[in-house]
């Protein structure tokens, strides 16, 4: 869990005269930018640690009082579920969300929750349930496989609940168009597949909060860690838009002294998203006890399909790992990327995975001396791959994969397509390697108004980027058209997980500006998809999946202060 910490008063000061000489420079040479109203929102907010128009966490008083997890229900947004002719009255398929969701909920029966649990959860049995189990998600990609679809986009807006989206909607329309419900603004949002479409949520609890592990010999210390998961509905709330009745409960805490559930955190919820599994925080697709199991990637691979993953955030972070390796701790990077590319790792040293056909993501230019997480067999350098991985992988040294990276002068887009372009001509595989290595690897922040010149977060600094820094590195939406280049290429079904990973960095930063950038960004990819299965496919053969895997905490009490003044929706 992440612990709240204050910013020293004399940072506050600076921020503040900053903001009301309304003058920001971000680099040497540099002209000011002015007028960007969420910017100088959260400028304000983070300078005072107050603001009315809202705040992260349950403190009103304290802007950034919360900067983890919280156990919210998670909107899922459906294309290609919804059979054109439905008669009333008719059950639905398992190739429907509403299969999973409604009187069709898991957590109305105390067996089901036995099951995906492994034990009964404290009052989460909800008689009048209309939420599903993030495990379901899983389930409604391996019907869809089983039914026939030949394509399957998985894709996670990491850390986006109902409110991130609710923010970034009234952002986009200068409006507030809504106040329940799927709303409206973005793509995701708007869009219907020919009717094809559904809107529902669920739950991301995971089995434990509390496990600790041996990452040297892969096992767990402690099966069942220290707080056990489940939902309390009537402490959390019934809808992703609810306020929760008790407002410490969300984030596994309480006012009184009722039980308390952990919330989860990526990697559990991609874990069980991609393989229908319960597991513990910070385990990639092991079971509790600390035993491996298999992701619908990994079924549908042997069943010769191809499988992909792009993210715009480090390539082995919880959530583009989970898609397909193993390890009892998100924290073991080097090991996690040798899964993802078919190389000997701690948890396959004699026989590793086949390695997925698509890897693209970040983690370029973040070098590291030591890292405990990672155990004995850590090398120092690029903390997410090391150089002997990355040159064994090449085709120009004998590997399976066609590497770009991230490359000074060279336009990131640009050379990413040309290798894409040539694997698919070669039939070979890609891996993409990019990021800002100041900021851990991940893609620079778009912002609210897209000018990539973030606002301080919850440090009381902003991450500042150079213009290599921007043209050198491709979008999320440009590394999922290239993806989608290699994957169309080899004439095979595939399954493809996009993650817009940077939503939750910015929303851990308790960053209103970056939030919203990132689920701009995360929507442009998802536009990249849907134009893609409307010019190659249909949605009888394909499945999209937009969702997150967990929530966080932000509170918008004036959802008005967000309209910036005498300005017109985005475009």
């Amino acid at each position: 869990m992440t612990r709240p910490y204050s910013i020293h008063n004399l940072s506050k000061l600076c921020l503040l005269m900053l903001l009301m000489t309304g003058t920001f420079l971000w680099a040497a040479g540099e002209e000011p930018t002015r007028n960007d109203h969420i910017r100088e929102l959260q400028t304000m907010a983070i300078g005072r640690n107050q603001a009315d128009f809202g705040h992260w966490g349950y403190n009103p008083e304290e802007y950034t009082q919360w900067g983890s997890h919280s156990n919210r229900l998670i909107p899922i947004y459906t294309f290609g579920t919804r059979p054109l002719q439905t008669q009333a009255g008719q059950k639905p398929a398992p190739t429907e969300l509403a299969a999973y969701t409604g009187k069709n909920s898991l957590y109305r029966s105390a067996d089901a929750l036995r099951k995906i649990y492994g034990f009964l959860p404290e009052a989460t049995v909800n008689p009048q349930a209309s939420y599903c189990d993030q495990t379901n998600l899983y389930d409604l990609q391996k019907a869809a496989a089983q039914a026939g679809k030949k394509y399957i986009f998985l894709v996670v807006f990491d850390g986006m609940d109902w409110q991130s989206t609710w923010n970034a909607s009234i952002d986009r329309n200068q409006k507030v168009a809504y106040k329940e419900g799927r709303g409206t603004g973005f793509h995701f949002q708007d869009y219907t597949a020919g009717g094809t479409t559904e809107f529902g949520y669920m739950v991301t609890s995971p089995h434990n909060e509390g496990t600790q592990v041996d990452v040297d010999l892969q096992t767990v210390k402690n099966p069942g860690g220290k707080m056990l998961g489940g939902y309390d509905v009537t402490r959390g709330g019934e809808f992703p838009w609810s306020i929760a009745a008790d407002p410490k409960y969300p984030i596994a805490s309480a006012s009184d002294k009722r039980v308390k559930h952990a919330y989860t955190d990526s990697s559990s919820s991609a874990s069980s998203m991609i393989a229908g599994k319960k597991t513990y925080n910070n385990a990639v697709n092991v079971y509790p006890d600390g035993s491996q199991f298999e992701t619908i990637a990994h079924q549908q691979q042997r069943l010769g399909w191809n499988v992909g993953v792009v993210t715009s955030v480090p390539v082995p972070h919880a959530t583009p790992a989970c898609a397909y390796a193993h390890n009892v701790d998100r924290d073991d990077y080097q090991d996690l990327t040798r899964d993802l590319v078919g190389l000997p790792s701690i948890a396959h040293p004699q026989a590793p995975l086949p390695g997925m056909d698509v890897v693209i993501g970040g983690g370029a230019g973040t070098d590291a001396k030591e890292a405990s997480a990672q155990g004995k067999n850590f090398v120092p350098g690029n903390l997410y791959l090391t150089d002997a991985d990355k040159q064994t992988i090449d085709v120009t040294h004998g590997g399976k994969y066609r590497v770009a990276e991230r490359l000074p002068g060279i336009d990131g887009a640009s050379h990413l397509m040309e290798m894409a372009r040539l694997a698919a001509e070669k039939n070979e595989r890609l891996f993409g390697f990019y990021g800002v290595g100041a900021y851990k690897g991940h893609l620079p922040f778009a912002t609210a108004n897209g000018d990539f010149k973030p606002a301080p977060g919850r440090s009381g600094s902003a991450e500042k980027y150079t213009r290599a820094d921007l043209s050198e590195n491709p979008t999320l939406a440009q590394m999922t058209e290239a993806a989608l280049v290699v994957l169309e290429a080899k004439k095979k079904p595939f399954w493809l997980m996009v993650e817009a990973g940077d939503v939750d960095w910015a929303n851990h930063d308790n960053n209103l500006d970056n939030s919203i950038g990132a689920i701009e960004s995360g929507d442009n990819a998802v536009r990249v998809i849907t134009d893609w299965v409307e010019k190659h496919s249909n949605w009888e053969e394909s499945l999209v999946i937009v969702t997150a895997d967990h929530g966080h905490y932000f509170h918008l009490l004036q959802p008005e202060a967000l309209i910036a003044p005498n300005k017109v929706a985005k475009p």
